[in-house]
């Protein structure tokens, strides 16, 4: 089965789900996956830090990478997954409108969501991020595979 994540949302799956998202810009796209349960998820996050707006953040923690990646894992070991076998990988956080950004979201994205993995004692196997080039993410659940998609070509990540 075909999840789509949107901007701002989350999508889990087992076995033979696909998981995709598209138009990474400034947004974090976190991939994480157990080898061993095949179970995954993706997160399609928008802004670093829900204290700008705490009831938004109430209504849907996946907007923010401070409340969005703990309700990934906690989604993840509810259906079986493990800290300790999980592969995490991040996409995204990007400059889309080049160096001048003024609020350099992306940066900030990918500076709290390595703070957030630091204080848990997680390492990211791989990640794309940067630059201003838009990406779309795919999980494949049965196999980890993850693709990524950007000014027409494809690679592993």
């Amino acid at each position: 089965m075909k999840h789509v994540v949107a901007v701002g949302d989350m999508k889990i799956g087992r076995d033979a789900d696909l998981i995709v998202t598209h138009a990474l810009g400034s947004c974090l796209g976190l991939i994480v996956y157990d080898p061993v349960q095949k179970v995954g998820g993706l997160l399609h996050a928008m802004l670093p830090l829900s204290k700008i707006n705490p009831d938004k953040a109430e209504a849907n923690p996946y907007m923010f990478v401070d409340t969005g990646v703990p309700a990934l894992f906690k989604a993840l070991y509810e259906i079986g997954g493990q800290k300790s076998r999980m592969v995490i990988k991040a996409a995204g956080c990007g400059n889309p409108l080049g160096k001048n950004e003024m609020f350099k979201i992306g940066e900030r994205n990918h500076t709290i969501l390595k703070k957030l993995l630091w204080k848990n004692n997680i390492l990211l196997e791989t990640e794309d991020v940067g630059g201003t080039a838009s990406r779309t993410v795919q999980l494949d659940v049965a196999t980890g595979q993850t693709i990524i998609s950007s000014n027409g070509k494809k690679r592993n990540l």
